[in-house]
Parts: structure tokens; sequence; C-alpha cells
């Protein structure tokens, strides 16, 4: 019985990730070209009931290459963003104890959808030291299964990954959904004591150019979060 080469075993196994990356990527981003067409029809479709408001209101659309677009409403912007790179869900996730995980542990790799929720004069006004917030993220495999971690409606409506496969309509729900949730997710008065030292520099700028940090729910970094109310 011949014996493969160590050289060609080693091939085998590039070739074998490689596809497997491949196929979860190619899985991801179909499912994020759906999310643009889906966010841009949602704001084609309501932008005319918008316009009649008693004050001019925010409600655009805009495509920002391969990786993100952005919608912008109110005061508010959500960008969705996927991330370039193919990841593998952490062993002591709730997932991996699944039948369906465990038959095939390929399933365990994904793609990730991020939504972020920031300021929309954050990025008007240049303001770099706001801050945003990651609202959910969304882990799709190979097979289009997915699941979400996020905050409220957003992460429970949708965490059954072993039978979940995306579509055009979950697409939608979770834009609808990221959209309602941002909208009742209001900015707070920062701490006095953030505030009551100022530099004669920055004076000298606009208020808008304050090193002070603007954002909803104050102190948030991605690395960290808060507690549900």
């Amino acid at each position: 019985m011949i014996q493969n080469k160590p050289e060609q075993s080693l091939v085998d196994a590039i070739i074998r990730k490689g596809i497997l990356k491949q196929e979860v990527y190619q899985a991801t981003l179909k499912t994020f070209n759906t999310f643009k067409t889906e966010g841009e029809s949602l704001i084609l479709k309501n932008r005319p009931a918008i316009e009649k408001a008693k004050y001019p209101l925010l409600f655009s659309f805009k495509d920002r290459g391969i990786f993100e677009f952005r919608i912008k409403f109110g005061s508010d912007i959500l960008i969705f963003f996927m991330h370039s790179n193919i990841f593998e869900i952490p062993r002591d996730h709730e997932v991996m104890k699944t039948s369906y995980v465990k038959e095939d542990k390929n399933r365990s790799y994904c793609g990730i959808i991020h939504i972020f929720n920031f300021l929309a004069d954050s990025f008007k006004y240049n303001r770099m030291n706001d801050v945003g917030y990651c609202i959910g993220r969304i882990f799709i495999n190979r097979e289009r299964h997915y699941f979400i971690e996020g905050k409220r409606e957003i992460g429970l409506l949708y965490n059954n990954f072993p039978t979940s496969i995306i579509e055009k309509k979950t697409i939608r729900d979770i834009l609808e959904s990221s959209i309602r949730f941002t909208l009742n997710f209001d900015l707070l008065t920062p701490p006095f004591d953030n505030i009551k030292q100022v530099t004669a520099g920055e004076m000298q700028n606009t208020l808008d150019s304050f090193s002070i940090s603007t954002g909803k729910r104050l102190g948030f970094r991605f690395q960290a979060d808060i507690p549900e109310e």
C-alpha cells in the first residue's frame, strides 16, 4: 500500500481549507449584496412619505463598495460592514453544541456582517472622537444558515442556526428591526465631569470639533457592553 507523501497531504489540506473558506465567503458576499438591494429598496419605497414630514428628514442609502453600505435616517446612521475574512465559531459557543455542527464541523466556519450605529453628525462634522455602537452581527456559513448576536429584538428573533436559512424576507426583517431599535436608542447627556474642563485651543474651534466624545449611552466601546435595561 502506497502512502501519501507529506507534501501531498499538506497540499490536500491547503486545498480543502481554501475551498471551504471560499464557499463561506461567496455565501456571505451573496447575502451582503442582498442586504444592499433590500436596503436601497426600503429607502426608495418609504422616502416619499418621509419627505412629506413637517421638517426635512434624512432618509438615504449609500453604497460604499464591496464591504460596506450605509442607511441614514433622522439623526442616525446604520453602517453595514462585511468582514473580508472567515471565522470559526468559538468552541464554547452554544451553537457548537448543536447536532447540526457536530455532524459537520465545517458548518462552524462563518462570514460576519456587522451592524454599527453612529450619530449622523459624527461624520457630517468630522467628530472623530464620537463613539459608535455595534447593535448586531450576523454569522453565515457556506449553507447560508445563520444566527445573529445582537441587542434586544435584533438578536432574540434570529438565533436558530441549525434550521434558519437566510432569505430576502429575513434580510428585510433584520433591516427594519435594526432601524426600529436605533430609533428607540436615544442620545443621553454626557456626565458633567466629562465636559467641565475645555482647553483654549478647543474653544477656538467649532463646538462640533471638541475632543469630547459624543455617543449614545456614553462610555461605549466595541469591546465593552452595557447592561440591558
